[in-house]
């Protein structure tokens, strides 16, 4: 497999214009996606975990290569906060595995005020089906210890490297055989695009861990505007530049349409003011 590089989630009402064609169904977004990009990273199934059937008609809808990485339930990490695991997880994987084999990594996100639970998690991850993908994101400086290592490299499971603010805000762990890398806001909250020299800068930190053999998957979470499209082609742009072999992304032009705004002696862009259209975001 390439290096896969997407999107955090598939609808956003500010991409229609931008990469989404005016008069295209919103029904239609998902088959727009996936003939353009090779893969996304879900997360609805955070908020409300679908049916078994949603999933399926997700796999339905998709090409054979198309990879969707599922974030688990925020009600095993969240609500339960990795407590009695072993209900909640049966009841993601008996619906997330409906996707078949466009089924990718389990993205077990954690919440901020979590301090470290080592054992807790170490728990929660042997309840997953062997074979299962998992990644996991702590985001409280508790978890920064060599026993979080362990436990993930025991587990198989990789550390997710995430970047806020154009800065990583987690240890640049190798933990698995394969690596995960997400990009959150290349500002803070409110400045979303990141400028390219960052995005470089990620570009040689995951070619010196993974060689062109091994698997990376890179989501780009800063939407608004339709930042995270134009960051993720800029980006597999920069992978292929040193030598990596990158699946399928869109074409520049295919993420500038005519909502872009460049923003003046600069390679990023700002959001245009866009009517919300449709139904809310569920990408």
């Amino acid at each position: 497999m390439p290096f896969l590089v997407g999107t955090s989630g598939w609808q956003y009402r500010d991409w229609r214009g931008r990469f989404y064609p005016p008069r295209l169904p919103q029904r239609l977004w998902l088959e727009h996606h996936c003939a353009r990009w090779q893969t996304v990273e879900l997360n609805n199934s955070f908020y409300r975990l679908p049916a078994r059937e949603v999933f399926e008609a997700w796999r339905a809808r998709t090409p054979s290569d198309y990879v969707v990485t599922v974030k688990a339930s925020r009600y095993l990490t969240h609500i339960k906060r990795l407590r009695e695991p072993e209900e909640p997880v049966a009841r993601l994987m008996e619906r997330a595995t409906g996707l078949g084999d466009r089924l990718g990594p389990v993205l077990v996100q954690l919440p901020p005020d979590l301090q470290l639970e080592a054992e807790r998690l170490d728990r929660t991850l042997s309840f997953f089906p062997p074979g299962t993908r998992l990644v996991v994101e702590p985001r409280h400086p508790s978890w920064w210890v060599p026993e979080l290592r362990e436990v993930l490299s025991r587990q198989g499971a990789a550390l997710c490297w995430a970047d806020r603010g154009s800065e990583p805000v987690a240890p640049l762990w190798r933990t698995a055989g394969w690596g995960y890398l997400r990009l959150h806001a290349g500002g803070g909250e409110d400045v979303w695009p990141y400028d390219e020299a960052v995005l470089a800068r990620w570009a040689d930190l995951l070619c010196e861990t993974w060689s062109d053999d091994e698997d990376v998957f890179v989501y780009t979470n800063n939407d608004p505007g339709g930042a995270a499209l134009r960051d993720g082609v800029t980006l597999a742009r920069l992978l292929r530049d040193r030598g990596r072999t990158v699946g399928r992304v869109p074409d520049w032009d295919e993420v500038t349409g005519e909502l872009y705004v460049p923003q003046r002696g600069g390679a990023r862009a700002v959001a245009a003011p866009v009517e919300a259209v449709g139904s809310p975001p569920v990408g």
